[in-house]
């Protein structure tokens, strides 16, 4: 398994590069900025770029997924229902993209967008069991992501709901690697370490550990974090409905 994290602080975000070392395929998720970085990457680790992968449509910077994808010769991979123009390949709920000794399962993970995904790793030189999982803007570290495009903040807030009750099914141990980590206006309370566990999130996330569903529902509707003010004009270039700027 090779696994790198890339950290952003302008905007704030997290890239990763990951997949089998011993068969030379990688994937990059939500990746942020100059594609000559993965690439670089990709080459240091002598593997190449199988998929580009973007959790969501990302509202807060023009996402490199599409760019990355072209230079790499690779798909670029979004939800199969994403509101989305240009080619991508559209995976759904269940789907399974092979890395070599390293698949990655696609969870639909909807509440913070509709179309956002997890992904839900496992290397098979090591386990048949998962090891970690990529959350985007779903469940970070210290909080949860706030609802966006939803009919209402109520409406996004249960659909979450249902969401990270699946994510709570999940084995404590598995380890959770989020898109976002304090700074991003995405979450109210996000630590600024990268990285955590399902289990200790279960036990110490105050918006992740919640089972009733309106105490849920009143929690998420507190504190709402304002979406960047160039939000629909960010996801309209990542949906491919509008040019990026010069």
């Amino acid at each position: 398994m090779i696994l790198r994290q890339f950290l952003h602080h302008d905007p704030v975000g997290i890239s990763y590069l990951l997949g089998c070392g011993g068969q030379s395929a990688a994937a990059v998720i939500d990746p942020v900025g100059d594609p000559a970085h993965y690439l670089s990457a990709a080459e240091q680790n002598g593997m190449a770029i199988r998929y580009v992968i973007d959790t969501h449509l990302h509202a807060d910077h023009v996402s490199a997924g599409r760019r990355l994808a072209e230079a790499a010769g690779a798909p670029y991979v979004l939800f199969a229902d994403a509101a989305a123009a240009g080619p991508f390949k559209g995976v759904r709920d269940g789907d399974v993209l092979e890395l070599g000794n390293v698949a990655v399962e696609v969870l639909h993970t909807p509440g913070h967008t509709p179309e956002h995904i997890s992904l839900l790793v496992t290397d098979g030189t090591r386990a048949a069991e998962p090891w970690f999982v990529l959350t985007g803007h779903t469940l970070m570290v210290g909080d949860l992501g706030r609802t966006e495009l939803a009919a209402s903040a109520e409406e996004g807030a249960r659909t979450l709901f249902r969401t990270i009750a699946r994510l709570k099914s999940l084995p404590d141990y598995v380890e959770v690697l989020p898109g976002a980590f304090s700074g991003s206006v995405c979450g109210r309370r996000l630590s600024g370490k990268p990285t955590s566990t399902i289990g200790f999130e279960r036990r110490h996330n105050q918006a992740f550990r919640i089972d009733d569903e309106e105490a849920f529902v009143a929690a998420m509707l507190i504190e709402i974090p304002e979406p960047p003010a160039q939000a629909a004009e960010l996801r309209a270039v990542n949906s491919g409905f509008t040019a990026a700027a010069a």
